[in-house]
């Protein structure tokens, strides 16, 4: 584990759509901490910082240091609602942290090594990553910021399952233990036809494609943005312990 982000935090009485309404205009967010046998309390936090520190990708599977005044307690995100399409962040969860509670946390996989491998340098053949994150349990202690798969000795044919992972000791897979059959893909080749090009031309082609679907969902989301805000905020409301 990194270094533990700090979160800045006050508590907030008001509560209602109106009373987030008014907090988001001021460059606050609404924010609601619950777990560890204790009562939600909600809470406010600065936006611009919040914003600035979920470009982090640790920020969503790391443990994280909320000061609330003179308190300071380890919490995990446990969800975080945006709004349509512009950079605002309209309302936060976080889930207070025990020392000797198992987390239950998605942490995010990085791959390593693809462009060495033998399946990469192969004529007409890609590696396609099928998950980008897991689902993993651990102690606080041994919460990992990611996981790494190595795809350095990886051919033609070959496959990466979710069984294949190292994880580092003290965290496992909740979906293996469950079941076999939860033993998916996490990594594979694939071979792309000859008017494709090279990997890189066909992996240029679909993002531009997707792209043109950006463009065209921006445009949808623009007319809805109204819409956006009041479904987000209906969703605040409809939790029991959260009147943000």
């Amino acid at each position: 584990m990194s270094d533990t982000k700090t979160i800045i935090a006050e508590l907030r009485d008001d509560a209602g759509k109106g009373a987030s309404r008014r907090l988001r205009r001021t460059g606050k967010i609404p924010a609601i901490l619950y777990g560890g046998e204790k009562d939600p309390v909600s809470l406010s936090l600065d936006h611009d910082a919040i914003l600035h520190q979920s470009e982090d990708e640790a920020f969503y599977a790391s443990i994280l240091e909320l000061n609330v005044g003179k308190e300071t307690q380890q919490v995990v995100l446990r969800d975080m609602q945006r709004h349509p399409y512009r950079p605002i962040i309209m309302h936060i969860d976080f889930l207070r942290v025990s020392a000797g509670e198992v987390l239950r946390i998605s942490v995010p996989i990085h791959f390593v090594g693809e462009e060495d491998s033998p399946a990469a340098k192969a004529t007409g053949v890609i590696i396609q990553h099928q998950v980008t994150e897991v689902e993993i349990a651990a102690l606080p202690k041994d919460l990992p910021e990611y996981i790494t798969v190595d795809l350095s000795e990886m051919a033609d044919g070959d496959a990466v399952m979710l069984s294949d992972l190292k994880l580092p000791e003290g965290v496992s897979i909740p979906a293996l233990e469950v079941s076999e059959e939860n033993d998916t893909q996490v990594a594979s080749t694939t071979h792309i036809k000859e008017s494709q090009g090279t990997g890189a031309a066909a992996a240029a082609e679909a993002e531009g494609a997707t792209d043109e679907l950006g463009e065209v969902a921006e445009g949808e989301a623009a007319e809805g943005e109204e819409a956006g805000e009041e479904g987000a905020e209906g969703e605040e409301e409809s939790k029991p312990e959260d009147d943000s």
